[in-house]
């Protein structure tokens, strides 16, 4: 074998890896689980990522009951890390992911359920409600978020005396992202 076909037997095989990489992505199972939250019977995986970040509370007075309080969620704050640990975005208010490549994906909450574990915030599917950029979000229909650690609404007493104080409860979960099946 010479050297120029060497060179193109290796490129065609670097080609390949993503592709079979992302097979087997598609081909896995979602998360165990309700099927509430489980995404539609057409859908399939495009990718899963880990996100690790805060849940945001603010201690609020509740506006219809004087002398009232409580823990009033802000929204997330988050890294989403892949398989290998690397960051490729982030998670925030919206609720709303960004991916490195600038695209975004809007979600509204479809479904949830409790979880195995009652000190973590709930399992939620999710429709996307709108997308941008032309990246790797650009055509998302649903989100899942499942296998959830922490993030649950602060134990601490809210009241007048920290009105306005700021939580971040540590969390994790499992982002899952589907596209219709093509």
């Amino acid at each position: 074998m010479n050297l120029l076909n060497l060179i193109a037997s290796v490129a065609v095989g670097l080609t390949v890896l993503p592709v079979s990489l992302r097979a087997d992505a598609q081909d896995a199972k979602p998360p165990q689980g309700p099927d509430s939250v489980r995404p539609p019977e057409a859908s399939m995986l495009k990718m899963r990522v880990l996100g690790t970040g805060s849940q945001i509370y603010q201690c609020l007075s509740v506006s219809d009951q004087p002398g009232h309080f409580e823990w009033k969620f802000q929204g997330p704050e988050a890294q989403l890390t892949d398989a290998t640990g690397k960051i490729v975005g982030k998670h925030y208010a919206g609720p709303t992911w960004e991916w490195s490549d600038g695209s975004t994906v809007i979600g509204e909450v479809k479904a949830r359920y409790a979880g195995p574990d009652p000190s973590a915030i709930p399992w939620l599917l999710l429709n996307a409600k709108s997308t941008t950029g032309h990246g790797a979000l650009s055509n998302v229909q649903s989100i899942q978020r499942s296998e959830t650690t922490g993030g649950a609404v602060p134990g601490d007493n809210c009241g007048a005396a920290n009105v306005n104080q700021i939580v971040h409860v540590p969390y994790t979960a499992n982002y899952s992202f589907y596209t219709g099946k093509q």
